[in-house]
């Protein structure tokens, strides 16, 4: 089964930052940056190629709405959204998502790619603090 099918099925644990009947943005457990968080469809799509129309939109809103939300609450710089469509483009899990990445100045992303080791929990309770 597929992790994210997992997760909106309550079958595994997230921190959960935003949801509605169509969408969930949870905490990634690899933080390339304090509050990096993905934007997936509760209904299962392998990938952007393969939603469709009316989901990708409201995924766009719900990116936007969560991305003002980090970067207001974690006080970050600026924000990449990112989405990698197949294997060779480098998405590890086959369930569409859309990776929100806060950056700050001077943080090391780009530079090592690594992720950090943040309290997930901590995280979400300063992303919620408003």
């Amino acid at each position: 089964m597929c992790i994210f099918c997992s997760i909106v099925k309550g079958e595994i644990p997230s921190q959960i930052v935003y949801q509605d009947e169509t969408t969930m943005a949870i905490l990634d457990i690899s933080q390339a940056t304090k509050g990096h968080t993905l934007v997936i469809p509760k209904k299962h799509f392998d990938n952007f190629l393969d939603v469709d129309e009316q989901t990708l939109a409201h995924m766009i809103t719900v990116s936007q709405k969560v991305g003002k939300k980090l970067v207001k609450n974690l006080n970050a710089d600026g924000i990449n959204v990112v989405n990698n469509c197949n294997e060779a483009a480098g998405q590890a899990v086959m369930h569409l998502h859309i990776h929100l990445i806060p950056r700050y100045y001077g943080d090391d992303y780009l530079m090592k790619g690594t992720a950090h080791d943040y309290n997930l929990d901590e995280v979400l309770k300063e992303i919620n603090k408003n």
